[in-house]
């Protein structure tokens, strides 16, 4: 078996064996070795991603905003109110249930949450998920829809100010340029509050298509 070196664009003769790593061993990882000179080391792709190196530091009240969201962890009851047809001059509202899971990632400077949607057109599932730029002082929020599992939504950014979290982006709805508003609100609160909004025309007007009041569950 040869393998090649990406950085150098030359092969190495190899034999596959299997190897422990020292202080992680949940079970016997298999790759590739190489016994040039009579010694057996591990490859550099493998080297390298199983080097220790330093934990990264955890979030803290020191990091700025990236305890934000931590209002959010746990378990919640949502309940959604969401227009029908948007940019339409629709005053036609969905309402359903719905729950959603929030936990921290990114050694607290990141969260996800995991929704499940009770929608009149059938349930589905979505999930959002928030890192923190502690440089920027600012979050990106994504989206992921689970009937377009292909479709990753353009980041909304954004802060909290004054207890209230807003956040924008540009995206396209029906070819149509738009900008998008995310706001939070409430956060303080037993009842916290998010709504999306679009804007067709630069931020001068905005219709508000989406709210979620959310009530722990746990």
């Amino acid at each position: 078996m040869r393998i090649r070196n990406l950085k150098t664009n030359r092969c190495t003769a190899v034999r596959r064996g299997v190897f422990r790593y020292r202080g992680y061993n949940p079970s016997p990882c298999r790759d590739a070795f190489c016994f040039a000179r009579g010694r057996r080391e591990i490859l550099a792709p493998a080297r390298d991603f199983f080097a220790m190196s330093p934990p990264l530091p955890l979030a803290s009240a020191a990091s700025g905003g990236a305890g934000d969201f931590d209002f959010f962890i746990g378990t919640w009851r949502v309940s959604h109110r969401r227009l029908r047809a948007r940019l339409a001059g629709s005053q036609t509202w969905d309402e359903f249930a719905g729950t959603a899971t929030a936990w921290k990632m990114l050694g607290g400077f990141g969260d996800i949450d995991d929704h499940v949607l009770e929608f009149p057109g059938g349930p589905y599932r979505a999930v959002s998920l928030r890192s923190y730029d502690a440089a920027q002082r600012q979050w990106s929020i994504w989206w992921l829809d689970s009937r377009h599992p292909g479709q990753l939504d353009p980041p909304v950014r954004g802060a909290f100010a004054d207890g209230v979290g807003t956040f924008y982006a540009d995206d396209v709805f029906e070819d149509r340029a738009i900008r998008v508003r995310f706001l939070w609100t409430g956060t303080a609160s037993a009842a916290p509050h998010w709504e999306q909004a679009f804007s067709a025309d630069d931020s001068k007007t905005w219709e508000t298509n989406w709210e979620m009041d959310f009530a722990r569950a746990t």
